[in-house]
């Protein structure tokens, strides 16, 4: 199997491998993993900080790179939080996606940005 064809499930097992090797599941709690995945978060965010949305559109290959790896950080806090609460990624992003169609319905939203509370409350009136 080649790196592209790794599953979630692949790289969770991974995960799990490398968290264990460590002795890190001490540190794993959901509090600390959900705390680590922020703080990736915004160091992903301080690459964006300062440029104009073209800017972020156009971003060189060292730029990217950097966020990849910050993106990767990411991942890996959230794959070591599904291991921990021994989630389905699989299962729960497709079950989100589907929650999401209903609440964002192709045919109300398209090209639009609003909560989805919004299409409900014109829906209402």
């Amino acid at each position: 199997m080649t790196d592209d064809q790794l599953t979630l499930q692949d790289l969770k097992a991974q995960m799990a491998v490398f968290v264990r090797e460590r002795d890190w599941e001490q540190f794993h709690s959901p509090k600390n993993l959900s705390m680590s995945i922020a703080i990736e978060a915004a160091e992903m965010m301080e690459h964006f900080q300062w440029l104009t949305v073209e800017q972020s559109r156009q971003l060189d290959d060292v730029a990217r790179a950097e966020i990849g790896e910050e993106l990767a950080d990411i991942l890996i806090y959230s794959l070591s939080m599904a291991n921990i609460l021994q989630l389905d990624l699989t299962a729960t992003v497709l079950a989100k996606m589907e929650k999401n169609r209903r609440k964002y319905p192709a045919d109300k939203v398209r090209g639009k940005a609003h909560k989805y509370t919004y299409y409900q409350t014109k829906d209402e009136s």
